[in-house]
């Protein structure tokens, strides 16, 4: 890769100040209004500090996700790639491996998942969604076959440090919100101030002519889902070491689609190249507040899966107005 880029290493941004990262806001900050108002506890501190780890992990895999739609890509074996690495973790912990050890060898596998989506997109050419579909269902398979021994797996009581990252406090902030703040910050300096990052938005903005400024597109591509599959990596661990185990049927659960209307409603575009770690805060707030309200009222999930759907609809409705696909947009380039 050389250093010059066909886009800036920013999201481009309309001139209005009324942008869809201050929209979702606004509607966030009105519907904790109208909640606080007319739920009884919600605007209590242990049911926010509740909401605030409850969302956590979801923020951490949109903020994976966020990388490659950002590159205009997706990644729908995200589930399943955090749910079997990090059950793979467990196991070797379970069957005597230091902690350290473990989490190496599943971080490994996690990556290594990453660089494959990656190969097979950038260099077979099959578009994102069937090869990350295909490739979901195929680690998934294969931890259930090969890699692991049933379907939930759980974490061995000598592992009371480990516990502690999903379990723990610090400063009286639960070390799993933490952990959500801080990888939001790594990955906006990321893509904020490195060469990785411009990299990126230039690739999502048109690949042809970041291919033609010199920027390896398809090693790039590579780049963008093994870091994806680390952070989902990371996620996993999260959620592993909060439950003291991980249920592999995780995969067949909603959680892929919660976490790309968290990316698309906070503002990264699905035609690639706009974007930003802001985005996926916001609309990780927005979600999160929704999704409490509607657990405060009782709500079946048959219901919730309604909401969630109208308000991915209107999130892509609103995303394919912001940025209307064009010939020049449309182009993916080598």
């Amino acid at each position: 890769m050389t250093a010059q880029s066909a886009a800036p290493a920013q999201p481009r941004r309309r001139g209005s100040w009324l942008s869809q990262e201050r929209v979702v806001l606004l509607v966030t900050l009105l519907l904790a209004v109208v909640f606080a108002i007319g739920l009884p506890g919600f605007a209590t501190l242990g049911n926010l500090v509740a909401m605030a780890r409850s969302v956590s992990i979801l923020g951490i895999l949109a903020i994976a996700m966020s990388i490659v739609v950002i590159g205009r890509g997706l990644d729908l074996s995200l589930i399943a790639t955090m749910s079997v690495s990090s059950a793979l973790s467990l196991q070797l912990m379970q069957q005597g491996w230091a902690t350290p050890a473990a989490l190496a060898i599943a971080l490994a596998f996690a990556a290594a998942i990453g660089v494959a989506n990656g190969f097979i997109i950038a260099f077979v050419e099959v578009p994102a969604l069937f090869a990350t579909l295909a490739t979901g269902f195929m680690i998934f398979g294969l931890g259930r076959v090969l890699l692991l021994k049933g379907v939930i797996t759980y974490l061995p009581l000598s592992a009371t440090g480990f516990a502690w990252i999903g379990q723990g406090r610090i400063l009286g902030v639960p070390a799993i919100v933490a952990a959500f703040l801080v990888t939001a910050l790594v990955v906006h300096l990321l893509l904020s101030r490195t060469s990785f990052g411009r990299f990126v938005y230039a690739h999502g903005d048109n690949a042809e002519a970041a291919r033609l400024t010199g920027i390896s597109v398809r090693k790039l591509t590579m780049l963008e889902y093994a870091a994806a599959s680390v952070i989902g990596f990371l996620a996993g661990l999260m959620m592993a070491a909060a439950t003291a185990s991980m249920n592999t049927q995780i995969i067949n659960s909603t959680l892929i689609f919660d976490v790309i209307l968290v990316v698309v409603l906070g503002g990264v575009s699905l035609v690639g190249g706009r974007g930003s770690i802001f985005s996926v805060l916001v609309g990780t707030a927005l979600i999160g507040t929704l999704l409490n309200g509607m657990t405060i009222l009782n709500l079946n999930n048959n219901l919730q899966d309604i909401v969630k759907g109208v308000v991915l609809l209107a999130a892509i409705i609103l995303d394919n107005r912001l940025h209307p696909r064009d010939e020049e947009t449309a182009r993916q380039g080598d």
